[in-house]
């Protein structure tokens, strides 16, 4: 049987910048969720077909429920970080990067409306902030900013850090509550991360630079750097561990998302990735 997929319902919507929509989801899915302790946790939301009638699918349900179904009845899955579990209010607040019709949770997320059923899988997750570092940089890009928020705002009042956030431009930038002795830089490409040219994006995105150019604080770091594939695991990923020398148990670092690429063949990309440093 496949992982199970919890029912909820949208409870509200709010645009939280101009190309990110907060949804908050409700209703029951609670009796079968359970909140994780990362903060990092993420959930897998599977976007269904209208037309779909899924009180007549096999229960308890999964993605295997589906299995007699027309590809085009199949659901999509996307992979989301929780911004926000709730547990007294049965709530989670999820944060999607909306782009006009661009993609498929962005447009799903910002059509929905109160009442509309919401299928999510999970959670996951494996990072949180470790007490026992003497200070943390955090940077990512839009992809990775509810994850980074949720970690910066975890972090003890006396926390050390530094956070790099790339988005598009001052417009985007949300509020996050950082402890007085961490630094929050917002990083600005000038447009949108999977049309910008090249020399804006990748291995030129301005990300890198800001993270390589700050100064390196004393003492042990812990390290989470999540986004655009080509610029977290080509470039910012052996500058932590190789020239910094941050060992791996240390250092959360890896890609979200690639651009030009949908999150079915992107995963492909990685296990190929995966495959290919550990043949070395």
């Amino acid at each position: 049987m496949g992982r199970p997929i919890h029912t909820f319902e949208v409870v509200r919507t709010e645009q939280i910048a101009p190309h990110m929509v907060r949804v908050v989801f409700g209703g029951t899915g609670f009796d079968t969720f359970t909140p994780s302790e990362f903060t990092d946790s993420y959930v897998k939301i599977a976007i269904i077909p209208h037309g779909v009638d899924v009180a007549a699918l096999p229960q308890p349900l999964t993605l295997d429920s589906f299995g007699g179904l027309e590809p085009t009845q199949q659901p999509v899955v996307r992979t989301y970080t929780v911004r926000k579990a709730d547990p007294a209010a049965r709530e989670i607040a999820i944060d999607f990067v909306v782009h006009g019709e661009h993609g498929v949770a962005g447009p799903w997320a910002a059509s929905v409306q109160p009442g509309d059923p919401a299928y999510l899988m999970g959670p996951s997750g494996a990072y949180a902030p470790d007490p026992a570092a003497d200070w943390h940089l955090l940077a990512g890009d839009e992809a990775a900013l509810p994850a980074i928020s949720v970690a910066v705002e975890a972090l003890p009042d006396d926390a050390v850090g530094k956070v790099f956030i790339e988005v598009a431009g001052p417009e985007d930038e949300v509020s996050i509550t950082a402890p007085p002795g961490v630094d929050v830089k917002w990083v600005y490409r000038g447009g949108r991360a999977d049309l910008v040219p090249e020399e804006q994006a990748g291995d030129f995105a301005p990300l890198i630079a800001a993270v390589k150019e700050t100064n390196w604080l004393p003492g042990q770091v812990q390290v989470f750097i999540h986004g655009e594939a080509q610029a977290v695991m080509h470039n910012l990923r052996p500058y932590i561990r190789n020239e910094r020398g941050v060992d791996a148990k240390w250092a959360s670092i890896s890609g979200y998302w690639r651009r030009g690429r949908t999150e079915e063949t992107f995963r492909q990309w990685k296990r190929e990735l995966a495959e290919a440093e550990a043949s070395q």
